[in-house]
């Protein structure tokens, strides 16, 4: 099925992404039982004009793996660019993708049943404002029936200013602190009643600097707040533990991420293995003053992995909580040793601040396969959660009781990978 998305739904922006049931509100043909049936959402719809090479920002896609019953085996995206206008957009591939003239595939992996996964295609500002083209772009899996979906998705490039995405992470207990999930593989769940690390951040895409930075997050039932920087404020609505939260000093340049360390509890009473979803939104507020509570850093080249103010449609990122309810086994009695020193306990993650990884650069343009191995491959977020109608509309309104609770404002997102040119 091919769907032709137009810049003016991006006003639908993340209302419309929350609103929608499982996101499957998109009526495509019956598949086979055993052949996977996935669906691409495009998520951003705007460049900054003046977003450099250096740090182009990956535009935001969703696929959608929610509809079917079957988990997609080695899931891949093909780019098609020929349809962008040169004079105003560039196109970044990451390393590893295989490169055959205007066109590029990559690899995502494998995407289960009933879940979500983001990824992003680096694009920046070669000229002028105005309508840049068409991005085309497909989805398909190796057990699934040729191409699943297509998008062709025109591109517009505005006037200067700063363009915010949000990245997040899957909750795991041992999690590492650090704005990406570069080499976390085989992640240990969180037993219940015991607290883990929320891993995100907030990345500044755009092409003018931020300035005073509000941010949300919502937590899937069953999961509570263990701690939350100074200056949020905490409740619970639709039996959501909701936050919102400013630093009204923090200024957020180009090419800068922002982070505070937040972590959360997995009630004691949970019986499920994956509690989903939560949410974590960001803004920027249009004015600092004061003392900065975190200073937001300069993202490295693997930590970037950027999606975006100038476009509000991609403003929020997801996450699950992923939940050990494996049966504990009882230690045998071990004889107690007393100690020759008093243990040091090791450093716990700061609320500084983190990014997300971006594709590393390759060689020129042209045709021929993309080179290399390794961890190339589009940015992928870690979210990967179906979305909920009736969830959806309650953190909507929560955002909305939050903003009124402390009388503060606005949204917005980010996240990429290292990169290639491709014209």
């Amino acid at each position: 099925m091919t769907f032709r998305y137009r810049s003016t739904l991006a006003r639908a922006g993340v209302v419309a992404l929350l609103s929608t049931a499982g996101l499957g509100a998109f009526a495509g043909p019956a598949y086979a039982a055993d052949k996977a049936d996935l669906q691409l959402i495009p998520l951003s719809y705007q460049l900054a004009k003046g977003v450099g090479e250096a740090k182009a920002k990956p535009f935001k896609f969703q696929v959608n793996n929610t509809v079917g019953t079957v988990d997609a085996k080695g899931v891949r995206v093909t780019v098609e660019t020929k349809g962008l206008k040169s004079a105003k957009v560039g196109v970044l591939a990451p390393k590893g993708c295989d490169i055959r003239g205007t066109t590029f595939s990559c690899l995502l992996g494998d995407l289960p049943a009933g879940t979500t996964e983001d990824f992003g295609i680096p694009l920046f500002s070669t000229g002028g404002k105005g309508a840049a083209g068409t991005l085309t772009v497909s989805i398909s899996a190796a057990n699934g029936a040729g191409v699943l979906d297509t998008v062709e998705h025109d591109i517009t490039v505005t006037d200067p200013g700063y363009d915010l995405t949000t990245w997040v992470q899957d909750v795991y207990a041992d999690v590492t602190v650090d704005g990406d999930d570069a080499g976390e593989a085989d992640l240990r769940p969180v037993r219940p009643g015991q607290t883990a690390p929320l891993d995100w951040a907030v990345f500044n895409d755009g092409s003018e600097r931020a300035t005073g930075i509000s941010y949300g997050i919502t937590l899937p039932a069953g999961v509570t707040f263990a701690k939350l920087p100074e200056g949020c404020v905490e409740q619970n609505l639709g039996g959501f533990a909701n936050a919102y939260c400013e630093d009204l000093g923090a200024v957020l340049k180009p090419g800068q991420y922002y982070t505070a360390d937040v972590r959360v509890t997995v009630g004691a009473d949970v019986t499920e293995k994956l509690l989903r979803p939560g949410f974590v939104w960001a803004a920027g507020l249009d004015s600092a003053a004061g003392t900065p509570e975190e200073q937001p850093k300069v993202a490295t080249s693997a930590q970037r992995r950027a999606f975006s103010e100038a476009d509000d449609g991609d403003n929020t990122a997801q996450f699950d909580v992923f939940v050990d309810q494996s049966p504990q086994s009882t230690p045998s009695p071990t004889p107690t040793v007393q100690p020759t020193s008093t243990p040091t306990a090791g450093p716990t993650p700061t609320g500084s601040v983190t990014a997300v990884p971006t594709p590393t650069a390759g060689g020129g343009a042209g045709g021929g396969a993309g080179g290399g191995s390794g961890d190339g491959g589009l940015p992928v977020t870690g979210a990967q959660v179906g979305l909920i109608g009736a969830i959806g509309a309650a953190v909507v309104a929560a955002g909305v009781a939050l903003m009124m609770l402390s009388r503060r404002r606005k949204v917005v997102l980010v996240t990429p990978g290292e990169e290639r040119t491709e014209d």
